[in-house]
């Protein structure tokens, strides 16, 4: 309960922080909400057998941004009962860049965790304004699980009809570990984890309420059923999937859902 009054908290400071400015120098906001069947992380089951509830706040202004972002799990599976259901709060900050066809940005992610020691990361991505948008990023991680994520993404937007669209993107990772006690190798305990890891691939419909609702208010709303598919793309990713699976030592994970999403 603490931890959903500190984040409802941080909601409002960052809202009422938002200065005024005319009308060619305005912040932007999305604020969202994700229910989804399951909670999966960089391949790590997370969740299973509830509903997921996940909210979302970003502010931002000039190509600098805040987000908070949150998982409250309804029913936690008994191997993870003992944490609280909001199991997960992360605070963000970025800022975003772009020059000729190269766009990206530069981050700070601090992972408040309920079922272990909190994580701090460094991120950079670069990704190029061709077809497929080819995007890498780089996580940094160097508080209690020194390591390095690294992801290399593709997605494509297919226009539908009355400015709905049909998203798509396929990502790869690879994980390099400082550390054989958080990350080992599923080989040797003794040695990190090094190598590729885990793929996702992602299937989305992008539904401005404006497209069925005739209300000029309907322009902020979005509404976006998505279907996810994360599976192992090495052996030793496959095996170190099996071994923080929740029970059955899955390695597969389909999940899904909708975000309902306000922008302004």
């Amino acid at each position: 309960m603490n931890r959903i009054v500190t984040f409802v908290f941080a909601l409002m400071a960052m809202a009422t922080a938002v200065p005024v400015f005319g009308d060619d120098d305005r912040p932007s906001a999305d604020l969202s909400v994700s229910v989804l069947s399951q909670y999966i992380w960089r391949g790590q089951e997370l969740s299973r057998d509830s509903i997921v509830i996940q909210p979302s706040a970003t502010f931002a202004y000039k190509g600098f941004s805040a987000n908070i972002w949150a998982n409250y799990d309804t029913n936690l599976h008994d191997s993870i009962e003992e944490l609280d259901n909001l199991t997960e709060t992360d605070y963000t900050m970025a800022y975003d860049y772009s020059f000729a066809m190269v766009s990206g940005s530069v981050g700070y992610i601090y992972y408040a965790l309920d079922q272990a020691l909190d994580s701090q990361e460094l991120f950079v991505s670069a990704g190029l304004d061709i077809l497929f948008a080819p995007t890498i990023t780089v996580y940094r991680e160097f508080s209690h699980y020194p390591s390095t994520y690294v992801t290399l993404e593709v997605s494509h937007s297919i226009p539908l009809v009355r400015d709905i669209s049909l998203d798509f993107s396929l990502l790869g990772s690879a994980l390099f570990s400082d550390d054989e006690a958080s990350y080992p190798d599923p080989d040797d305990a003794d040695d990190e984890y090094s190598g590729l890891h885990h793929g996702e691939a992602s299937l989305s419909l992008s539904i401005p309420a404006s497209s069925f609702i005739t209300s000029k208010d309907a322009r902020y709303f979005t509404i976006t059923p998505e279907l996810h598919w994360v599976f192992p793309i090495s052996g030793d990713g496959s095996n170190d999937m099996s071994n923080r699976a929740l029970v059955n030592s899955d390695n597969n994970f389909v999940y899904g859902g909708v975000t309902v999403s306000f922008s302004f």
